[in-house]
Protein backbone atom coordinates (compact mmCIF):
# COMPACT_ATOMS: atom_id res chain seq x y z
CA UNK A 1 0.00 0.00 0.00
CA UNK A 2 1.07 3.46 -1.13
CA UNK A 3 1.70 6.55 1.36
CA UNK A 4 -1.31 8.00 -0.13
CA UNK A 5 -3.58 4.77 -0.10
CA UNK A 6 -2.54 4.71 3.73
CA UNK A 7 -3.33 8.63 4.30
CA UNK A 8 -6.79 8.62 2.02
CA UNK A 9 -7.70 4.89 4.28
CA UNK A 10 -6.62 6.95 7.91
CA UNK A 11 -9.03 9.91 6.92
CA UNK A 12 -11.98 7.55 5.95
CA UNK A 13 -11.50 6.07 9.11
CA UNK A 14 -11.36 9.21 10.38
CA UNK A 15 -14.55 10.57 9.36
CA UNK A 16 -16.57 7.20 9.99
CA UNK A 17 -15.68 7.58 13.26
CA UNK A 18 -16.53 10.86 13.91
CA UNK A 19 -19.86 10.55 11.75
CA UNK A 20 -20.60 7.69 14.42
CA UNK A 21 -19.97 10.15 17.42
CA UNK A 22 -22.62 12.16 15.71
CA UNK A 23 -24.80 9.62 15.81
CA UNK A 24 -24.08 8.54 19.29
CA UNK A 25 -24.41 12.38 20.28
CA UNK A 26 -27.25 12.42 19.21
CA UNK A 27 -28.84 9.55 20.98
CA UNK A 28 -27.34 10.92 24.20
CA UNK A 29 -29.32 13.86 23.50
CA UNK A 30 -32.56 12.33 23.01
CA UNK A 31 -32.15 9.56 25.55
CA UNK A 32 -31.62 12.78 27.93
CA UNK A 33 -34.45 14.18 26.63
CA UNK A 34 -36.34 10.43 27.15
CA UNK A 35 -35.36 10.67 30.70
CA UNK A 36 -36.33 13.85 31.94
CA UNK A 37 -39.81 13.86 30.10
CA UNK A 38 -40.58 10.45 32.24
CA UNK A 39 -41.02 8.83 28.92
CA UNK A 40 -39.22 5.51 29.36
CA UNK A 41 -40.63 4.67 32.52
CA UNK A 42 -44.32 4.97 30.65
CA UNK A 43 -43.27 2.84 27.68
CA UNK A 44 -42.30 0.20 30.17
CA UNK A 45 -45.76 -1.69 28.96
CA UNK A 46 -46.24 -4.73 27.12
CA UNK A 47 -48.62 -3.40 24.71
CA UNK A 48 -47.14 -0.34 23.90
CA UNK A 49 -48.24 3.16 23.44
CA UNK A 50 -49.10 5.59 20.95
CA UNK A 51 -47.98 9.19 20.51
CA UNK A 52 -50.66 10.47 21.57
CA UNK A 53 -51.21 8.13 24.74
CA UNK A 54 -47.16 8.37 25.44
CA UNK A 55 -48.20 12.34 25.49
CA UNK A 56 -51.19 11.94 27.73
CA UNK A 57 -49.57 9.99 30.44
CA UNK A 58 -46.20 13.08 30.43
CA UNK A 59 -48.37 15.80 30.15
CA UNK A 60 -46.15 16.43 26.96
CA UNK A 61 -47.19 17.81 23.44
CA UNK A 62 -48.28 14.81 21.02
CA UNK A 63 -46.22 16.26 18.16
CA UNK A 64 -42.68 16.29 19.80
CA UNK A 65 -43.90 12.93 21.25
CA UNK A 66 -44.46 11.20 17.83
CA UNK A 67 -40.79 12.51 16.62
CA UNK A 68 -39.53 11.48 19.58
CA UNK A 69 -40.71 7.71 19.79
CA UNK A 70 -39.71 7.28 15.81
CA UNK A 71 -36.32 8.38 16.51
CA UNK A 72 -36.17 6.12 19.03
CA UNK A 73 -37.41 3.38 16.94
CA UNK A 74 -34.96 4.44 13.90
CA UNK A 75 -32.00 3.94 16.15
CA UNK A 76 -33.16 0.70 18.02
CA UNK A 77 -33.65 1.61 21.29
CA UNK A 78 -37.97 1.21 20.90
CA UNK A 79 -39.78 -1.19 18.62
CA UNK A 80 -42.60 -0.47 17.08
CA UNK A 81 -45.30 -2.62 15.86
CA UNK A 82 -44.62 -0.98 12.27
CA UNK A 83 -48.13 0.54 11.52
CA UNK A 84 -48.42 2.98 8.52
CA UNK A 85 -51.01 5.30 10.23
CA UNK A 86 -48.91 7.88 12.54
CA UNK A 87 -51.85 8.34 14.81
CA UNK A 88 -52.22 4.54 15.54
CA UNK A 89 -48.71 3.32 15.54
CA UNK A 90 -47.71 1.69 19.00
CA UNK A 91 -44.22 1.95 20.49
CA UNK A 92 -42.61 0.11 23.59
CA UNK A 93 -39.23 -0.36 25.62
CA UNK A 94 -38.12 -4.01 24.52
CA UNK A 95 -37.55 -6.56 27.99
CA UNK A 96 -34.04 -6.57 27.09
CA UNK A 97 -33.79 -2.67 27.03
CA UNK A 98 -35.84 -2.10 30.61
CA UNK A 99 -32.71 -2.33 33.17
CA UNK A 100 -30.40 -0.13 30.72
CA UNK A 101 -33.30 2.42 30.89
CA UNK A 102 -35.00 2.67 34.36
CA UNK A 103 -33.71 0.49 36.50
CA UNK A 104 -31.94 3.11 38.84
CA UNK A 105 -30.02 0.25 40.75
CA UNK A 106 -28.44 -1.71 37.98
CA UNK A 107 -24.82 -1.01 37.40
CA UNK A 108 -26.21 -1.15 33.40
CA UNK A 109 -28.02 1.99 34.22
CA UNK A 110 -26.11 4.45 31.68
CA UNK A 111 -28.81 7.08 31.59
CA UNK A 112 -27.07 9.21 34.46
CA UNK A 113 -23.96 9.33 31.87
CA UNK A 114 -25.75 10.64 29.30
CA UNK A 115 -27.38 12.97 31.22
CA UNK A 116 -23.84 14.42 32.64
CA UNK A 117 -22.68 14.61 29.59
CA UNK A 118 -25.84 16.46 28.33
CA UNK A 119 -25.31 18.66 31.43
CA UNK A 120 -22.25 19.56 31.23
CA UNK A 121 -22.49 20.33 27.67
CA UNK A 122 -24.80 23.36 28.65
CA UNK A 123 -21.74 25.01 30.50
CA UNK A 124 -19.39 24.49 26.77
CA UNK A 125 -19.43 28.48 26.26
CA UNK A 126 -18.09 28.38 30.12
CA UNK A 127 -15.82 26.23 29.39
CA UNK A 128 -13.82 28.09 26.45
CA UNK A 129 -13.55 30.39 28.32
CA UNK A 130 -12.01 28.76 31.24
CA UNK A 131 -9.75 26.90 28.68
CA UNK A 132 -8.74 30.63 27.07
CA UNK A 133 -8.18 31.75 30.55
CA UNK A 134 -7.31 29.38 32.85
CA UNK A 135 -10.23 29.63 35.21
CA UNK A 136 -12.31 27.49 36.07
CA UNK A 137 -15.95 26.34 36.23
CA UNK A 138 -17.15 24.83 39.44
CA UNK A 139 -19.27 22.03 40.53
CA UNK A 140 -21.73 24.96 41.76
CA UNK A 141 -21.85 26.34 38.40
CA UNK A 142 -22.15 23.00 36.75
CA UNK A 143 -25.40 22.68 38.65
CA UNK A 144 -28.01 19.96 39.23
CA UNK A 145 -27.39 17.90 35.70
CA UNK A 146 -23.91 17.41 36.60
CA UNK A 147 -24.56 17.03 40.38
CA UNK A 148 -27.24 14.46 40.44
CA UNK A 149 -26.35 12.67 37.11
CA UNK A 150 -22.76 11.99 38.86
CA UNK A 151 -24.64 10.84 41.76
CA UNK A 152 -26.83 8.37 40.32
CA UNK A 153 -24.07 6.87 38.30
CA UNK A 154 -21.93 5.66 41.13
CA UNK A 155 -25.21 4.90 42.86
CA UNK A 156 -25.23 1.07 41.65
CA UNK A 157 -21.50 0.34 42.77
CA UNK A 158 -21.94 1.97 45.81
CA UNK A 159 -25.01 0.30 46.88
CA UNK A 160 -23.87 -2.75 45.64
CA UNK A 161 -19.97 -3.74 45.20
CA UNK A 162 -19.04 -1.00 48.06
CA UNK A 163 -20.63 -2.35 50.71
CA UNK A 164 -21.59 -5.72 49.96
CA UNK A 165 -17.95 -6.64 48.68
CA UNK A 166 -15.30 -4.72 48.75
CA UNK A 167 -15.15 -2.99 52.12
CA UNK A 168 -15.74 -6.38 53.39
CA UNK A 169 -12.51 -7.59 51.72
CA UNK A 170 -10.49 -4.98 53.72
CA UNK A 171 -10.14 -7.20 56.82
CA UNK A 172 -9.65 -4.58 59.63
CA UNK A 173 -12.03 -2.23 57.89
CA UNK A 174 -14.55 -5.03 57.87
CA UNK A 175 -13.95 -5.86 61.42
CA UNK A 176 -14.44 -2.07 62.43
CA UNK A 177 -17.46 -1.54 60.92
CA UNK A 178 -19.17 -4.74 62.05
CA UNK A 179 -17.69 -3.44 65.79
CA UNK A 180 -19.86 -0.25 65.53
CA UNK A 181 -16.88 1.56 64.55
CA UNK A 182 -16.86 5.55 63.23
CA UNK A 183 -16.39 6.44 59.59
CA UNK A 184 -15.84 9.78 58.15
CA UNK A 185 -16.70 10.00 54.22
CA UNK A 186 -14.95 12.73 52.93
CA UNK A 187 -16.35 14.30 49.61
CA UNK A 188 -19.73 12.81 50.26
CA UNK A 189 -21.50 13.98 47.59
CA UNK A 190 -25.21 13.36 47.22
CA UNK A 191 -24.84 10.51 49.86
CA UNK A 192 -24.58 7.16 48.49
CA UNK A 193 -21.21 5.53 49.60
CA UNK A 194 -22.45 6.68 53.19
CA UNK A 195 -25.83 5.37 53.31
CA UNK A 196 -24.04 2.24 51.58
CA UNK A 197 -21.83 1.55 54.72
CA UNK A 198 -24.62 1.91 56.89
CA UNK A 199 -26.46 -0.62 55.02
CA UNK A 200 -24.01 -2.83 55.04
CA UNK A 201 -22.96 -2.27 58.42
CA UNK A 202 -26.11 -1.75 60.47
CA UNK A 203 -23.53 -1.25 64.13
CA UNK A 204 -21.77 1.43 62.29
CA UNK A 205 -22.22 5.11 62.44
CA UNK A 206 -20.87 7.64 59.50
CA UNK A 207 -20.31 11.49 59.27
CA UNK A 208 -20.47 12.54 54.99
CA UNK A 209 -18.50 15.62 54.88
CA UNK A 210 -18.97 17.85 51.90
CA UNK A 211 -18.51 21.64 50.90
CA UNK A 212 -21.46 21.80 48.39
CA UNK A 213 -24.79 22.86 50.05
CA UNK A 214 -27.19 21.17 48.11
CA UNK A 215 -25.18 18.00 47.94
CA UNK A 216 -25.74 17.63 51.47
CA UNK A 217 -28.79 18.66 51.49
CA UNK A 218 -29.95 15.79 49.03
CA UNK A 219 -27.57 13.34 51.17
CA UNK A 220 -30.08 13.88 54.00
CA UNK A 221 -32.56 13.32 52.03
CA UNK A 222 -31.68 10.16 50.69
CA UNK A 223 -30.29 9.22 54.35
CA UNK A 224 -33.63 9.42 55.34
CA UNK A 225 -35.72 7.69 52.10
CA UNK A 226 -33.04 4.53 52.94
CA UNK A 227 -33.98 4.22 56.81
CA UNK A 228 -30.48 5.28 57.81
CA UNK A 229 -30.55 8.62 59.03
CA UNK A 230 -30.60 7.92 62.72
CA UNK A 231 -27.19 6.40 62.16
CA UNK A 232 -25.92 8.59 58.85
CA UNK A 233 -24.85 12.41 59.41
CA UNK A 234 -24.13 14.96 56.50
CA UNK A 235 -22.34 17.81 57.49
CA UNK A 236 -21.49 20.82 55.22
CA UNK A 237 -17.39 21.22 56.29
CA UNK A 238 -14.50 21.13 55.23
CA UNK A 239 -12.45 17.80 56.23
CA UNK A 240 -9.93 20.47 57.65
CA UNK A 241 -12.23 22.55 60.03
CA UNK A 242 -13.32 19.03 61.41
CA UNK A 243 -9.78 17.42 61.91
CA UNK A 244 -8.98 20.74 63.74
CA UNK A 245 -11.76 20.00 66.12
CA UNK A 246 -9.97 16.76 66.84
CA UNK A 247 -12.74 14.39 66.01
CA UNK A 248 -11.41 10.70 65.22
CA UNK A 249 -12.78 7.70 63.15
CA UNK A 250 -11.72 4.29 63.07
CA UNK A 251 -11.99 4.54 59.23
CA UNK A 252 -11.70 7.89 56.76
CA UNK A 253 -12.83 7.99 53.11
CA UNK A 254 -12.47 9.94 49.59
CA UNK A 255 -14.64 8.04 47.08
CA UNK A 256 -13.94 9.60 43.34
CA UNK A 257 -12.84 13.02 45.30
CA UNK A 258 -9.32 13.64 45.54
CA UNK A 259 -8.93 14.13 41.62
CA UNK A 260 -11.69 16.97 41.93
CA UNK A 261 -9.60 18.51 44.93
CA UNK A 262 -7.74 21.91 44.46
CA UNK A 263 -5.57 21.25 47.58
CA UNK A 264 -5.64 17.30 47.80
CA UNK A 265 -2.44 17.07 49.96
CA UNK A 266 -4.10 19.49 52.55
CA UNK A 267 -7.32 17.27 52.43
CA UNK A 268 -5.07 14.12 52.80
CA UNK A 269 -3.26 15.66 55.83
CA UNK A 270 -7.24 16.28 57.20
CA UNK A 271 -7.49 12.88 57.15
CA UNK A 272 -4.55 11.18 58.41
CA UNK A 273 -5.71 13.73 61.54
CA UNK A 274 -9.46 12.19 61.73
CA UNK A 275 -7.91 8.93 61.63
CA UNK A 276 -5.27 9.45 64.58
CA UNK A 277 -2.96 6.53 64.93
CA UNK A 278 -5.11 4.12 64.51
CA UNK A 279 -7.23 4.64 61.90
CA UNK A 280 -7.18 3.70 58.06
CA UNK A 281 -7.22 5.87 55.79
CA UNK A 282 -8.84 4.53 51.96
CA UNK A 283 -8.93 6.92 48.73
CA UNK A 284 -10.90 5.08 45.53
CA UNK A 285 -10.26 7.17 42.36
CA UNK A 286 -10.11 6.37 38.65
CA UNK A 287 -8.57 3.45 37.55
CA UNK A 288 -6.35 5.10 34.94
CA UNK A 289 -3.53 3.80 32.97
CA UNK A 290 -0.24 3.93 35.42
CA UNK A 291 1.57 6.09 32.92
CA UNK A 292 0.28 8.55 29.75
CA UNK A 293 0.14 5.96 26.38
CA UNK A 294 -1.78 6.81 23.11
CA UNK A 295 -4.18 5.73 21.93
CA UNK A 296 -5.73 4.72 24.98
CA UNK A 297 -8.54 2.50 26.05
CA UNK A 298 -12.20 3.15 26.48
CA UNK A 299 -11.64 3.79 30.17
CA UNK A 300 -8.59 6.69 29.88
CA UNK A 301 -10.60 7.91 27.23
CA UNK A 302 -13.99 8.40 29.42
CA UNK A 303 -11.87 9.40 32.33
CA UNK A 304 -10.18 12.36 29.81
CA UNK A 305 -14.06 13.07 28.82
CA UNK A 306 -14.73 13.66 32.29
CA UNK A 307 -11.57 15.67 33.09
CA UNK A 308 -12.06 18.31 29.60
CA UNK A 309 -16.03 18.24 30.68
CA UNK A 310 -16.25 18.79 34.36
CA UNK A 311 -13.08 17.77 36.34
CA UNK A 312 -10.10 19.89 35.85
CA UNK A 313 -12.23 23.10 35.67
CA UNK A 314 -13.91 22.21 38.58
CA UNK A 315 -10.82 22.05 40.27
CA UNK A 316 -9.41 25.08 38.46
CA UNK A 317 -12.82 27.36 39.60
CA UNK A 318 -10.55 27.13 43.27
CA UNK A 319 -7.32 29.27 44.09
CA UNK A 320 -4.22 28.20 44.11
CA UNK A 321 -5.49 24.66 43.20
CA UNK A 322 -2.72 21.71 41.88
CA UNK A 323 -5.22 20.97 38.71
CA UNK A 324 -5.21 17.45 39.21
CA UNK A 325 -8.03 16.47 36.29
CA UNK A 326 -9.93 13.20 36.24
CA UNK A 327 -6.92 10.95 35.18
CA UNK A 328 -4.61 11.01 38.19
CA UNK A 329 -2.10 8.30 37.78
CA UNK A 330 -0.68 6.36 40.97
CA UNK A 331 2.16 7.80 41.07
CA UNK A 332 0.47 11.24 41.35
CA UNK A 333 -1.18 10.38 44.43
CA UNK A 334 1.93 8.71 45.96
CA UNK A 335 2.88 12.20 45.79
CA UNK A 336 0.61 13.67 47.39
CA UNK A 337 0.23 11.60 50.37
CA UNK A 338 3.75 11.61 50.85
CA UNK A 339 3.03 15.52 50.74
CA UNK A 340 0.54 15.09 53.77
CA UNK A 341 2.71 12.70 55.28
CA UNK A 342 1.92 9.43 55.06
CA UNK A 343 4.84 6.71 54.75
CA UNK A 344 3.63 4.96 51.95
CA UNK A 345 0.53 4.10 49.74
CA UNK A 346 -0.93 0.50 48.97
CA UNK A 347 -2.93 -0.36 45.61
CA UNK A 348 -5.70 -2.71 47.40
CA UNK A 349 -6.22 -6.19 45.32
CA UNK A 350 -10.36 -5.17 44.66
CA UNK A 351 -10.83 -6.07 40.75
CA UNK A 352 -13.20 -3.75 39.44
CA UNK A 353 -13.19 -1.69 35.76
CA UNK A 354 -12.91 1.67 36.31
CA UNK A 355 -11.74 2.39 40.24
CA UNK A 356 -8.49 1.76 41.91
CA UNK A 357 -8.99 1.38 45.80
CA UNK A 358 -5.60 3.16 47.35
CA UNK A 359 -4.53 2.39 51.22
CA UNK A 360 -2.55 5.05 52.51
CA UNK A 361 -0.28 4.33 55.30
CA UNK A 362 0.82 6.30 58.59
CA UNK A 363 4.44 7.01 59.33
Amino acid sequence: MTTVETATSTTDALVERLFTSVLATMDVHAIYLGDRLGYYRVLDNDDGLTSAELASRTATAERYAREWLEQQAVTGILVTDGGTDPATRRFRLPRTHVEPMTDMLSPNYLVPVARFVVGAGKHIDALVAAFRSGGGVSWAEMGVDAREAQAAANRPFFLGELGQKHLPAIPDVDAALRAGGRMADIGCGLGWSSIAVALAYPDALVDGYDIDAPSIDGARRNAAEAGVADRVRFHLADAAEIAAGGQRYDVVTAFECVHDLPDPVGVLAAMRALAGDTGVVLVMDEKVAETFTAPGDDVERLMYGYSILCCLADGLAHTPSVGTGTVMRPDTLRQYAADAGFAQVDVLPIDTEVFRYYRLVQR
